[in-house]
Parts: C-alpha cells; structure tokens; sequence
C-alpha cells in the first residue's frame, strides 16, 4: 500500500517539474540574437563573421558614434575641449549609467566625453549630443548621415546614447567598421578607451570594459553596451606586435560569458591574420556636419556660363571662376565656411582687372568733376547706412531658430537657414544674441505677420522656431 501512495506522489513531483521548465520555454526564445564579426583591423579583411548584417540593438555601442561626432566637431572647430557646456534637464534626467550632472551646472566639453567613453554615461552622451546640434533629435540624424558617410547602411541611430528606442539599429558589421574609424581617424583620442579610470571633473569613474582590458593581452578598447533587448554587447581591439584584430559581439548571455568569447574571436583573428600587411586606412567619411551648406555657398561662388547681364571682363572672370574653385575645395575638405569665403576673396583680389586688350584700365584722373560746376548748387549729404532695427513701419518682430553653446555656430545656423528660406528671410538682419545660457541665432525686422509666416515655413522644414516680439 505504501508503494501504491508513493509511485503517484513522485509521478506528480516530475510532472509539476516537466510544466516549470515548460514555463520558460519563451522566455528562451525572448534572447537577444548572437552576431559577431571580426576582421584584421590593418586592411578591413573579414576573417570571422556570423548574422554579421542583422539589425539588432547596438546598446551603448551607439556612443562610439557619439564620441566620434565629438572628435570631429573639436577637429573641424565647432566646439572647443575647453568650451563649457550647460547641462540640460533633458541630459540630466537620462537613467543610469550616468556621470550624476545636474540641471543647469556647466562643465567642460573634455570631461563629457571621458565621461561617455570610459564610464559609458548616458547623461554624458545626451549633453554631447545637445552642445553639437541644439537638440538630441538634430544630433541623432548627424549620427545617422555620418553612418551612411562610413558605409554603415544598415544603422540608423535615434538618440546619442544607445537605450533601447524604435528603429534605433544597427549590426555587427556597421559597429566593427565604426571602430576601425574610431582607431584611423582620430588615434589622438584613441587612448581614452584603454585607461582602467578617468577623472570626469566632478569625479573619477572606472572602465566598464576594465575586467578585458586587464585579462587580455594586447586589448586597449573599445566598447561596451547592455541592455536587456540588446544583451551584452562589446566592440573590442587588440594589438599583438604588428597585428591588431578587432572582434566585435552583439547578445551575449553575460558580461563574463561575452568577454569571454570576444577573446575566443580576438584569439580566432590573431591566429588567422597575416603577421604582416599593409595597412590601408579607412577614408575619411564627407564631413556631414555644415549638411549640405558648403555645396550651396560653394555654387554661389561659382560664376554663371550664361546669363542676360552683360558679360564681365576677361580678368574679372577668370577670377571668379579661382574664387568658385577654391570656395568649392574649402567646402569639400570640410574647412569652415568663413575660411572658404575669405580664401574665394583672397584668389579673386589676386587676379588684375583689365580692359580687352590685356591692359589696366587708366586710372580716374584726380581733377575730374564729377558734380555741377556751379558752385550755388550743392551736393547732398552722404546718407548715413544705419544697420540697428528700424522702429518704424511695425518692423518690431523677429524669430529665433535656436541657441547654440558658440557664436560661430549659431552664425552658421543663420546662414543655412537665410539661404534655404531666402523668399520670407530677405532683408532681414540675421544676429546672434549672446546670454549667459548661450548664443542666440535670430532674424530680426519683421512685422508680426512676416514673423508667423517665416516660423511656419521654417517649422515645415523642421526647424525650430519661435516668434520674438518688441521688447
């Protein structure tokens, strides 16, 4: 009898035992998918790769392309290291892992971006992102244009810090490439992901990558990322004498497991790369910071091969067509705009104005009269140009397009803007405002209705825009 009681007690122990582990069949299936990718950082050449190409969520991967955004704003003189930058709410509100800034604190551009590299910061990285571009939304499409410069087809970034967002993806393949630009293309800067810690101005914060750094021969970066949609992810590189490999892992199941097998990868790519090759760096993605305005100056440089104007002289022409070359190369090369305008100036003063024949026109003779000889008739006064907004005529309004943490940056906002909006902006007075909280980039002296009409045409191009008043 004891028998009888027992054998039904322990098929129900197996049978409850069976529907538990039944119970987590899903959430197995609700992992984050594996890829990886690892390649001969020297030439590009794939050595391993596995869902290399499928979109998955980057994580914090995103920040190498926050950080590499930052590096090339200092390189091309958009912001400076130095530059303070003012915390936003929007910065400080970001979830863990964070640096800890507080709404309306400053701090130097520096130590957001040791903050964002070597502690993998989100409120860092948003602030980066608002300093650059104004807003996280404009900094993110930056992000997305600067990708696709690389090559990187299959990412699309939504936000500078890489919490998991709708549409925000990106693959194996796209964040091993990004790495290898990070390493080319600003090696200056490249040091940052191998410290163990770094002071971040208002404290010292340690390496999320530091248990690889330390355990792996040759590691010196790059970077880490978790979320729980994304799994653990790293994009990691190692140098062994003339050799560096860089592995790169999306959805492993822990940091220790994933690190693990990034070395497994880095130890595969050792093994299978050449021991010498060549090193072919990577080009330089376009500068897609000015989006499209250095071509637009560039063609107004440029002089018109036909037109109902009558013809400029010979030298005159050819001087424009140097000032349009040399405006174009500026532009190109991602040098500053007002560099490129004033090397345009510069190569058209250089060419000597002629007649047809090749020679100086004469020059105006000292004693030619150029008024009445009648001396009881009087010349007018010279009219003095006066460049202040006029109080006359309700001329009172004007809009704001955003503030900007340089003048030179907002001058710039300024110019794209009057001239992709030329039919409602002509005439007005661009100026920037500076306050303690920035640079203000405004279009003065309007009516009211010019105003609301220039915001609502901005705004469908969005741009934001405000309407201000007379003070």
């Amino acid at each position: 009898m004891q028998v009888r009681r027992t054998v039904p007690a322990r098929m129900g122990l197996f049978l409850m035992a069976f529907l538990w582990l039944l119970s987590f069949a899903p959430l197995q299936g609700m992992a984050a998918p594996y890829a990886a990718m690892v390649i001969d950082a020297r030439t590009g050449e794939v050595l391993h790769s596995r869902n290399a190409d499928t979109r998955l969520h980057p994580a914090s991967l995103t920040k190498m392309m926050t950080l590499y955004i930052a590096f090339e704003a200092v390189r091309n003189g958009e912001i400076t290291l130095d530059t303070p930058v003012r915390i936003t709410k929007k910065a400080s509100s970001e979830p863990p892992s964070k640096l800890g800034l507080r709404s309306g604190q400053t701090i130097a551009f520096r130590y957001l971006i040791r903050a964002a590299a070597v502690k993998s910061a989100n409120d860092a990285a948003t602030a980066i992102g608002i300093a650059i571009s104004g807003s996280e939304a404009a900094f993110a499409r930056r992000m997305t244009r600067t990708a696709k410069a690389m090559g990187m087809s299959r990412t699309t970034f939504k936000n500078a810090h890489g919490l998991t967002e709708s549409g925000h993806l990106s693959t194996a393949r796209d964040m091993t490439e990004l790495g290898r630009h990070l390493l080319y293309d600003y090696p200056q800067y490249y040091n940052l992901f191998s410290r163990q810690s770094t002071h971040a101005g208002i404290k010292t914060v340690p390496n999320t990558n530091r248990r690889l750094l330390a355990a792996y021969k040759g590691a010196d970066g790059i970077k880490t990322g978790y979320t729980r949609a994304a799994g653990f992810n790293l994009v990691a590189s190692a140098k062994r004498k003339d050799e560096r490999i860089i592995a790169t892992v999306f959805g492993g199941k822990s940091g220790a497991s994933r690190n693990a097998k990034v070395a497994e990868l880095l130890d595969m790519g050792f093994r299978r790369a050449p021991s010498r090759a060549p090193i072919r760096k990577p080009a330089r993605p376009v500068y897609a910071g000015n989006a499209g305005l250095g071509a637009t100056v560039a063609s107004l440089a440029i002089a018109p091969t036909s037109s109902l104007r009558p013809v400029l002289r010979p030298g005159r022409t050819a001087a424009v067509q140097v000032a349009g070359t040399v405006a174009a190369t500026a532009a190109k090369n991602g040098a500053r705009i007002q560099d490129g305008i004033a090397a345009a100036i510069a190569a058209a003063d250089v060419q000597p104005t002629t007649d047809g024949d090749g020679t100086r026109p004469a020059a105006r003779p000292n004693d030619l009269v150029l008024t009445s000889a009648d001396p009881t008739v009087q010349p007018e006064p010279e009219q003095e140009i006066v460049t202040r907004l006029s109080t006359s005529g309700g001329h009172l309004w004007g809009v704001n397009v955003g503030r900007y943490t340089t003048r030179y940056e907002a001058e710039k906002v300024l110019l794209k803007t009057a001239l992709s909006e030329m039919t409602t902006l002509e005439g007005t007075l661009r100026k920037v405002n500076q306050n303690t909280r920035g640079f203000d980039a405004t279009f003065q002296g309007m009516t009211r209705e010019q105003a609301d009409l220039a915001c609502r045409r901005l705004q469908a191009r969005n741009v934001t825009c405000f309407m201000i008043g007379p003070s």
